[in-house]
């Protein structure tokens, strides 16, 4: 795997509190390592920590990282996606405690043409394995379009 050199935030189409991930670390065509910061002040945070079920959006933020970083490899931008559901999340910790780092990291397992996809997801904090699911998410060639076709219905 290769160093990321760019911002996190130039790779996620989340803006403000709802971008979750602190930094990419590595990536490359297959998988993608980020990092998150555990802060008392981070959006899901609850006075004694982060609810262990918000480790599926470390995830599925940790795919769309992967994807931004496609993308502008493109010379596109980050685009929408959608997280499909989850297999198999299973954690060994309640919540994820202030002043933790932990390290995301995201296998693609299958991408189609038409931008579906399967990742193997895992969670890890001090070298230890916390956290594991199967995503799968969608990435709509215009999510614009589906989103306005949803509200229309």
């Amino acid at each position: 795997m290769m160093p990321v050199a760019l911002p996190i935030a130039d790779l996620l189409p989340h803006a403000g509190r709802m971008r979750l991930l602190d930094r990419a670390i590595e990536a490359d065509a297959d998988r993608l390592v980020a990092e998150v910061d555990i802060r008392d002040d981070g959006l899901f945070f609850d006075g004694e920590g982060v609810g262990s079920w918000v480790g599926i959006e470390y995830m599925a933020q940790a795919i769309a990282a992967w994807a931004g970083l496609r993308a502008r490899a493109g010379g596109g931008t980050p685009r929408i996606g959608f997280l499909l559901g989850s297999r198999r999340y299973r954690c060994t910790v309640a919540r994820f405690l202030p002043g933790q780092t932990l390290r995301v990291e995201i296998r693609c397992e299958y991408l189609a043409d038409n931008g579906l996809g399967q990742f193997d997801c895992r969670i890890t904090q001090a070298a230890r394995t916390v956290a594991e699911a199967a995503l799968t998410v969608y990435e709509p060639a215009d999510a614009a379009a589906l989103l306005q076709r949803g509200h229309d219905d």
